[in-house]
């Protein structure tokens, strides 16, 4: 395991959990009303924002690639837990209840981004930014196609796992930003 790394990814964790946190203070656990579909969809809507500004430098709205990427994160991981339990009529938990998952969601991703880090010698470092967001959208891509298969598929991975590399992608993301912000001081 790559301590660095390891370091890296708790770092940008970290953060990410912050504005789960934070925004569950402002409007509770009100994502568990949310059907996977339309998880998938709010991805696809962050992703697709990056995309554009990487791709046309224009930002209107002001939101940062890193904010942006924090969402990814975050939507990913509720996605996995909506995937996991369920969607709800009406907001069936605790914030205490969604951030014990959210930790949990997370430490079984980490374990597995370690696990394929190992075997790809972190080649995620040498990769454009802008791979990693083609990437992630080619991943949503495969969970719309999934999801409008009813979840079937023939020899490929499921939605969990394509959501787990999501939010490993987002990280890596997340850590190269950080590295340029503390070239740039």
């Amino acid at each position: 395991m790559n301590d660095t790394t390891n370091k890296q990814y708790d770092e940008v964790i970290k953060q990410c959990r912050t504005i789960f946190v934070q925004k569950m203070g402002d409007y509770g656990p009100s994502w568990r009303i949310m059907r996977p579909a339309s998880l998938t969809d709010q991805l696809f809507i962050k992703v697709k924002r990056i995309r554009k500004i990487e791709t046309t430098g224009e930002n209107i709205v002001g939101d940062s690639i890193k904010s942006e990427l924090m969402a990814v994160v975050n939507y990913s991981v509720m996605a996995i837990i909506q995937g996991r339990e369920g969607y709800a009529d009406h907001v069936d938990w605790s914030a205490a209840k969604a951030e014990t998952e959210y930790k949990k969601v997370i430490e079984e991703t980490k374990n597995l981004m370690f696990a394929k880090n190992n075997d790809y010698d972190e080649a995620w470092r040498d990769m454009r930014s802008t791979s990693l967001t083609d990437i992630m959208m080619t991943k949503i891509n495969r969970i719309k196609k999934i999801e409008d298969n009813n979840g079937q598929t023939r020899v490929s991975e499921g939605c969990e796992s394509n959501f787990q590399d999501i939010i490993n992608y987002a990280v890596f993301g997340l850590i190269k930003i950080s590295e340029n912000e503390k070239v740039n001081l």
